[in-house]
């Protein structure tokens, strides 16, 4: 059965009265209980479960450093591409909206890659806007072919692809997928991908699994919180990663949480969405699933982020940016346009310091391809 099939069943649920239902009682179960299902992640992510932050925390906390220990892997984002075919809301990469536009040159992909790996980072995540004109994926494995000359890891946040095509860039040393659903609500996802091949909710939906199925060893899944009630589409994404772990044990599933940031265009956000809420997505997730890896990214203030690294948190980015050769080439005169504003501007060293001086390792290399 198609994780679809399943989502099928509860996508019609009246969420809002549910959420709304839940008891201390339930909340109190889901805490204490030995194996959670997916009616007590419902309740760790309910309003009633607010109350309980404190035992969440500490019980995500013990479950992190069960499974985790007291390690942080860092990486980094190279933007290779902002060409993209998608009309998409919230993206500042948005086909109609009026910026410059580049694709970074082999020489360039080289260049850049020289600077991060200077940092000591071997993690890269490499980031395309959504155009196979431009970013073919001939181009997306001749970066590659480059990239694996100075990285460990090489993960990548490009268009759904193909299972074939996955398992031909595995092949060329790819090992990680980042990919968004960025909503589970099919009615907003359609109204906010109003034009181009991202409109296909189901090809999308079904990548991770394509990718998880031909070699690609670590998928990371995610929504984008400002697009639709958080805890409906935490629920689901939260639903989605069990599913990829049941059915694929030899590989990493982590998920992600950004918040809508600033970006080019006129996109307003969904709801509201504390801080607080934050800190109880990140401890629901753990407590539901405790392998789960769990990204913070630069979209999050660094006080923020550094509150939230005991609740559950194993992977975050630094020395981020989101132009396209962002660590090499300068904005000049608007040009070179970010794909959003990051809030966390630490350098890599900054971001080690802050880890060791809270009795974290910093983890910069933990795989290597033979």
């Amino acid at each position: 059965m198609s994780f679809y099939e399943i989502y099928a069943k509860y996508k019609n649920l009246p969420f809002e009265d549910i959420f709304y239902n839940v008891s201390p009682r339930d909340v109190d179960a889901a805490i204490n209980s030995e194996r959670r299902d997916e009616s007590q992640f419902l309740a760790l992510l309910s309003p009633a479960a607010e109350n309980y932050l404190e035992d969440m925390a500490q019980e995500a906390h013990s479950l992190t450093l069960r499974h985790f220990g007291k390690t942080i892997q860092l990486y980094t984002p190279m933007y290779l591409s902002n060409y993209c075919e998608n009309e998409c809301a919230y993206c500042g990469f948005n086909s109609r909206n009026d910026i410059a536009r580049k694709k970074l040159s082999l020489e360039e992909v080289e260049k850049e890659a020289a600077f991060i790996t200077s940092t000591g980072l071997e993690h890269i995540l490499i980031l395309t806007g959504e155009s196979r004109e431009k970013s073919s994926p001939e181009y997306i494995r001749d970066c590659v072919r480059v990239l694996k000359k100075y990285f460990s890891s090489i993960s990548i946040e490009i268009y759904a692809l193909t299972g074939r095509e996955y398992a031909r860039i595995a092949a060329e040393g790819v090992d990680g997928l980042a990919l968004y659903q960025e909503t589970y609500d099919e009615g907003i996802y359609d109204k906010v991908h109003k034009r181009g091949p991202k409109k296909d909710y189901l090809f999308r939906l079904d990548a991770p699994e394509r990718a998880a199925k031909n070699g690609i060893r670590n998928v990371n899944i995610g929504v984008l919180l400002g697009l639709n009630d958080w805890r409906r589409d935490i629920f689901f994404m939260g639903f989605h990663a069990k599913y990829l772990q049941d059915k694929f044990y030899d590989v990493e599933i982590g998920a992600s949480i950004p918040r809508l940031r600033p970006h080019a265009g006129d996109f307003k956000i969904s709801g509201d969405l504390s801080d607080r809420n934050i800190a109880q997505i990140i401890t629901a997730l753990r407590i539901f699933l405790p392998r789960l890896g769990i990204t913070i990214s630069t979209r999050e203030s660094p006080q923020l982020r550094e509150g939230l690294l005991p609740l559950g948190v194993t992977r975050m980015s630094a020395d981020s940016s989101t132009a396209v050769g962002g660590h090499t080439i300068k904005p000049r005169g608007g040009l070179n346009s970010p794909q959003f504003e990051i809030s966390d501007t630490r350098n890599v060293e900054e971001i080690k310091a802050m880890l060791t001086a809270r009795g974290y390792q910093p983890v910069l290399k933990d795989w290597m391809q033979i």
